[in-house]
């Protein structure tokens, strides 16, 4: 039996530049489950995601899976990507799901997780207060946030040329008014006489859950080098619960990388939860 996948429906085009189209996998002929695939827009690398894999319960434990995947990467390469993302839902077929993209050569490379945030703001840590970022502060904030998202792009395997194209695009895609851009928080956390001491950038509506209920995004949360081992971090997570909750939004979302055990028990600990695994691989 050949099995193989077939468009369902017509290209939707993304922003940025980017594009989705959904696929049925089929048997025959026969439709036997479905996926997504999803290509980024703009400057750099284009990376394309293969997300939503489903096949009927009859037809699994057959490789219908590991072959739709790999179709999938070759509709990927023909729109250009170099890197495929596998997404794979916290859960139910979590397991199964993992087991799939790393027999196909996916890696692990960060963690969705998010919180329903209390009714009252948390307090915050005695001694700590928090303050929006000022203009005179957002160049120097920006060049360092830019330089650190470059090297963790690198040192996820992009090259120093495909990550400084990547994080240009990304923040000017994100932050296209500076500390004017529509729902965007962008604050400082001072501690005692030491004044600042981290930093943390939120989107306050990021995206809408699947029950159109909003979801604000943690871009980046940093503690400076000297002050870090002191309880910074786990104040800035608070301080951005704090500014989610004064806007009205209940959910926060967060993207963690699998080699940073520290974050993750940060936020663990604070109440996040895994809903969705990120797995990458090079075309």
């Amino acid at each position: 039996m050949t099995t193989t996948i077939r468009p369902s429906g017509p290209e939707t085009a993304t922003p940025g530049g980017g594009r989705s189209r959904g696929y049925d996998v089929c048997v025959n002929g026969r439709v036997v489950g479905g996926l997504t695939l999803s290509a980024d827009g703009g400057a750099g690398p284009r990376s394309g995601g293969i997300s939503g894999l489903a096949v009927d319960r009859r037809d699994r434990g057959r490789g219908r899976g590991i072959i739709a995947v790999l179709a999938a990467e070759e509709v990927l390469r023909s729109w250009g990507c170099t890197r495929a993302e596998a997404r794979v839902p916290a859960g139910l077929g979590e397991e199964a799901g993992l087991g799939l993209a790393r027999t196909l050569g996916y890696t692990l490379r960060s963690t969705h997780m998010r919180k329903a945030l209390p009714d009252q703001p948390p307090p915050l840590p005695e001694g700590s207060t928090g303050r929006p970022l000022r203009a005179d502060e957002y160049g120097s904030w920006l060049a360092a946030e830019t330089q650190g998202y470059l090297g963790e792009l690198v040192a996820h395997g992009l090259s120093f040329e495909e990550a400084g194209a990547k994080a240009y695009a990304d923040h000017a895609e994100l932050l296209p008014q500076g500390l004017d851009t529509p729902d965007t928080v962008l604050s400082l956390l001072e501690s005692g006489d030491a004044g600042p001491v981290g930093s943390i950038w939120v989107h306050t509506r990021f995206r809408e859950l699947p029950d159109g209920t909003p979801l604000a995004w943690v871009f980046d949360i940093v503690v400076d080098e000297a002050q870090r081992g002191r309880g910074h971090g786990r104040a800035l997570m608070l301080l951005a619960e704090r500014e989610c909750l004064a806007r009205g939004v209940g959910q926060l979302g967060l993207n963690v990388f699998a080699d940073n055990r520290t974050a993750q028990r940060l936020y663990a600990s604070l109440g996040y939860t895994p809903f969705l695994h990120v797995l990458h691989k090079a075309l």
